[in-house]
């Protein structure tokens, strides 16, 4: 079995919520960025032990939230010394609305995965766009490139569209699965 962690930032709980639903998909361990943007003590060396990196952070005003950035500019270290070449890498973004420039986001963390030598895992999924498709429906926000959730900006966390977290779910799976044989 790979070792996949979820390093993610949440600042009102829904993209935490989403972090989760990744996690259970992919039997992962969660690893929290801060309110200032830190990682907890041993975060750097649970990265570094990990096989897979599923990057998560909301998007505020057109890009990760700066706590995010923060901890993708202190990554650096670990570029520095190529510490996570060749690992697996994938990434979602959350935001209030359906679009909200979430594919910049996504762009983002895959480039930041790029430049430490990672392997990026796209969604996999086809879009649920049909006449009939409607929110409970797996992808229904058509992404590829990684896993996109949208959570009104008035709902609670457990109002976020089923189907968002059922896509975080076979995206969680789909990237461990992936670790998993490049791993053998």
């Amino acid at each position: 079995m790979a070792k996949v962690v979820v390093v993610y930032h949440s600042g009102y709980g829904h993209t935490q919520r989403v972090a989760q639903t990744v996690a259970q998909g992919a039997q992962a361990e969660l690893l929290a960025i801060d309110a200032e943007g830190n990682l907890p003590a041993g975060g750097w060396e649970t990265l570094a032990a990990a096989d897979a990196i599923i990057l998560g952070a909301p998007t505020y005003m057109g890009m990760v939230s700066w706590q995010f950035k923060k901890f993708a500019d202190a990554s650096s270290k670990a570029w520095f010394s190529q510490g996570w070449k060749d690992k697996v890498f994938g990434g979602f973004t959350n935001s209030a609305s359906f679009n909200g420039d979430k594919q910049v986001s996504l762009i983002y963390l895959q480039t930041l995965a790029s430049q430490h030598g990672g392997i990026w895992v796209s969604l996999g999924l086809l879009p649920s766009n049909s006449k009939a498709a409607t929110r409970n429906d797996i992808n229904n926000l058509g992404g590829s490139v990684g896993l996109l959730v949208q959570s009104p900006s008035d709902a609670s966390v457990d109002e976020i569209p089923q189907g968002d977290l059922e896509t975080a779910k076979a995206y969680g799976q789909r990237v461990a699965e992936v670790a998993r044989k490049l791993r053998s």
